[in-house]
């Protein structure tokens, strides 16, 4: 500009020029002294030189502040290989004024890393390495093949020399190809990544690494081919889709989410082993102390493996519900045939001239005196039926004479005019207010063995109503339960999805086939037995419930006065249970973890209470007990009693009034020592579950308390198995097989349960070595399985409860005894 000014002012005037070539000079004088006295005072280099470079060939040099060395290699890209090129640096000297910073220039990338390299680790550990590896990003080019030219600048700030090794290597196998196993060596300081293309036809793959060596702790991450690569632990997770891992790790990659059809496989090892559930090491006693990792070399290998096809998803779905609609197929076969046995019977019945008196008798249960036969069990040391009283009793109620608690001879037109007698609804003010029930009932179970009649005695319509709360209890829960929580785990899909951090949902990611946006489908679809066995059962009890009605309407003897009361509002309760079940154990496996669990297990508490509280209402049908976890000591209080004591004031002095006479005046043993022994069994295996609770203290209390329950149900249950056959009763053949059917699978759903393909009780990386292949059909796992036994067994326990009373149809209720 200066000069410029000055050629213009010498056409002007004569005496311009000198006085600007005079400006000129000093001009060119302070431009001279600012560059040389500022390139001191920045510390620039002074030399600067540049080599041509060879690929593997080692170069050993000394870098200060005072030189800087280039690098230039040069080497072919083609487009259709692709080769990776490596970049390995040593440092000799641990005691550096500075660090030296490595700068690779690239066509479309840059590179950069200093030596010593410092990572960091929790708490802000320091961690230096001396010993730097990196693969250099490799962009895709147009030309079939073509000549690059890349740069590494190696400088420092130190003015004393500090020696350096350089090697630039080509990467063999950087290409991965299906199904053939790629071993390497990675280090936190030396991370390893490799491309993978889609070859034709393959549109999911798995990407599985492995390693025999549990620590140190290891990251993979899948990213699309761009640059840079984020291939270090404190970026890899900027990116793409990650996980921690010990020894196995394993990603469902997806060809729609990389549109060039091709993706790095990135494997880091992380500074510290804190996030694979690895020891936290000691906290530095200086916050900028630097902290010797040692030895973090870890050994890998790497494969990549077609996925299933669609048609594989096909066959997993009509596998799913081929099982279960069998089921459907079963049960009207065996309606069928029990429709047409009843036909029979009861055209038997309706011609009793082709049967002689005896035979008659026999039928309804009598001998030929028109009297039931004795029990062929006598139950205890009890030979009377059910009707006689104790002396107390029959004492007692010597007074009243408008009461018989025995089985009552009445026709069939007093029966029909006592169901007819109200047609309107019955409101929750009327329960309980016979009077007869109110002042007699406790003298009815003060008889030393109850019947069912003794504990039938209330209206009908009355109890149906009251059971069927449970149906609607449990209808309003599962509306008012289910929709959050729906809502909630497409949130957690949605973030797993975005971030990419696989390690939010515990998957068995060995066999995790997404579809959609879900990422184990096949888990999800699992679940269906649960909703189509649910519904079967329900259908079922509404069969029944139709029959039972139109029996009591054509006013039949043995549904009114025999067998034990048929209420279905429990059984309705237990098949909506059952479904709901299915959908929040699906809405579990959606995004598997410690805060969705509680969704797997709520309504398999729900099922345990109400096959509890079904059990127990068999026998005592006007006793109306609610589901409440009371406390082990009251709850056998309760069921030895018979609901006949009460919690007060004066509780200690009845307890102390017992323990004197039972004990120490006349040492007589318990009344009822069946029912003892069931309690006493009871509070041992109670009071067990307790103390390992305390002592041991579970993670997973959900399923601890889930434990308790199923293990006091089935203690339950063979009480009144073993109850029952003590009292001279049977169990028929269909109720047989149920049983037995039903143990069997419970056996073998019980073994595919334990075989634990992950655990959300340890970190991710550690679940992740619990992962196994897919084992039926490719398509489901263990945990599939246990899924599909599972429903079958509870369907079968259903039918259990259902049928295991089926017996009883023509006994009556005076000759059936309660326990």
């Amino acid at each position: 500009m200066v000069l410029r000014s000055c050629w213009k002012s010498r056409h002007k005037s004569s005496s311009g020029p000198a006085r600007c070539w005079l400006r000129s000079g000093l001009a060119a004088l302070v431009w001279f002294c600012v560059t040389q006295f500022g390139s001191v005072a920045l510390g620039e280099t002074n030399n600067v030189v540049q080599k041509d470079a060879e690929f593997d060939v080692t170069y050993n040099d000394t870098v200060t502040s005072e030189n800087q060395t280039i690098y230039a290699f040069n080497h072919t890209v083609s487009r259709n290989k692709t080769e990776g090129v490596r970049v390995t640096v040593d440092v000799l000297s641990q005691t550096l004024e500075s660090p030296i910073l490595f700068v690779v220039r690239q066509k479309q990338a840059v590179l950069s890393f200093q030596v010593p390299l410092i990572l960091r680790g929790l708490y802000q550990r320091k961690y230096p390495y001396y010993h730097v590896g990196r693969t250099l990003c490799q962009p895709p080019t147009r030309a079939a093949s073509e000549t690059q030219y890349f740069f590494v600048d190696v400088s420092t700030l130190s003015s004393q020399g500090t020696n350096y090794q350089l090697r630039v290597s080509r990467v063999e196998s950087f290409t991965l190809q299906t199904d053939k196993k790629f071993s390497f060596t990675a280090s936190p300081s030396q991370p390893q990544y490799f491309k993978y293309v889609f070859p034709d036809g393959v549109d999911t793959v798995i990407v599985k690494v492995h390693s025999d060596m549990t620590f140190p702790c290891s990251v993979m991450s899948i990213q699309d081919i761009q640059c840079p690569v984020y291939d270090l632990d404190n970026n890899v997770a900027f990116i793409g889709m990650y996980q921690t891992m010990t020894k196995k790790g394993a990603i469902t990659v997806q060809r729609k989410d990389f549109p060039s059809n091709s993706f790095y496989v990135v494997v880091v090892v992380k500074t510290e082993d804190e996030a694979c559930g690895g020891p936290l090491r000691f906290y530095p006693l200086r916050p900028d102390e630097l902290i010797d990792a040692g030895n973090r070399s870890k050994i890998l290998d790497v494969v990549v493996t077609p996925a299933i096809k669609s048609e594989v998803y096909v066959m997993g779905m009509l596998f799913c519900l081929g099982i279960f609609l069998s089921f459907y197929l079963l049960t009207l076969l065996v309606a069928c045939v029990e429709n047409k046995r009843m036909n029979k019977k009861r055209e038997v019945f309706q011609n009793p001239a082709d049967m002689s008196p005896a035979e008659t008798a026999s039928l309804l249960g009598k001998n030929g005196d028109g009297k039931t036969p004795a029990s062929p069990y006598e139950y205890g040391s009890f030979a009377d039926n059910c009707s006689t009283l104790s002396s107390e009793a029959v004492t007692d109620s010597a007074t009243s004479t408008d009461n018989n608690y025995g089985y009552m001879e009445r026709s069939l037109d007093s029966v029909g005019r006592s169901r007819q007698e109200s047609l309107s609804s019955v409101e929750e003010d009327d329960y309980d207010t016979l009077d007869d029930i109110n002042s007699d009932k406790n003298i009815v179970r003060t008889k030393k063995f109850l019947c069912v009649s003794d504990l039938a005695r209330k209206d009908k319509r009355v109890l149906s109503k009251k059971y069927q709360i449970y149906f609607w209890n449990i209808a309003t829960i599962a509306v008012f339960y289910a929709l959050p929580v729906i809502q909630l785990v497409i949130t957690y899909q949605t973030v797993v999805n975005v971030t990419g951090n696989q390690d939010i949902c515990f998957y068995n990611f060995m066999c995790a086939h997404p579809l959609g946006a879900l990422s184990a489908f096949n888990n999800i679809l699992s679940n269906l037995g649960y909703v189509m066995l649910g519904l079967l059962f329900l259908l079922i009890v509404l069969k029944r419930d139709i029959v039972h009605n139109r029996a009591l309407v054509r006013n039949d003897l043995n549904a009114l006065e025999c067998g034990i009361p048929k209420h279905f509002g429990l059984f309705y309760a237990m098949a909506t249970a059952l479904m709901m079940e299915g959908l929040l154990s699906a809405c579990y496996h959606v995004c598997p973890n410690y805060t969705n669990f509680q969704f797997d297990t709520s309504f398999m508490y729900m099922i345990a209470g109400l096959c509890m509280l079904k059990l127990y209402q068999k026998r005592h049908p006007d006793i109306n007990a609610m589901i409440h976890i009371l406390a082990t000591l009251l709850l056998s209080t309760q069921l030895y009693y018979m609901g006949r004591w009460r919690l007060d004031s004066g509780i200690l002095r009845r307890m102390v009034y017992i323990v004197y006479t039972d004990c120490i005046r006349q040492c007589s043993g318990p009344m009822y020592i069946d029912r003892m022994v069931l309690l006493v069994m009871g509070n041992i295996v109670n009071w067990s579950l307790a103390a390992y609770g305390l002592i041991e203290r579970p993670n997973d209390f959900a399923s601890y308390l889930l434990a308790i329950a199923i293990c006091n149900l089935l203690l339950y249950f063979a009480f009144y198995i073993i109850m029952k056959l003590r009292s001279g009763e049977r169990i028929q053949c269909l109720a047989l097989v149920c049983i037995l059917f039903t143990a069997v699978v419970w056996g073998f759903a019980l073994y595919f349960f334990f075989q634990g393909l992950s655990t959300w009780q340890k970190t991710p990386a550690e679940s992740r070595e619990h992962n196994r292949d897919c084992i039926l059909l490719s398509f489901f796992d263990d945990h599939d399985i246990w899924h599909f036994l599972s429903s079958i067994a509870m369907f079968g326990s259903f039918l259990v409860l259902l049928t295991m009373d089926d017996d009883l149809d023509t006994v009556r209720r005076d000759k059936i005894y309660v326990f």
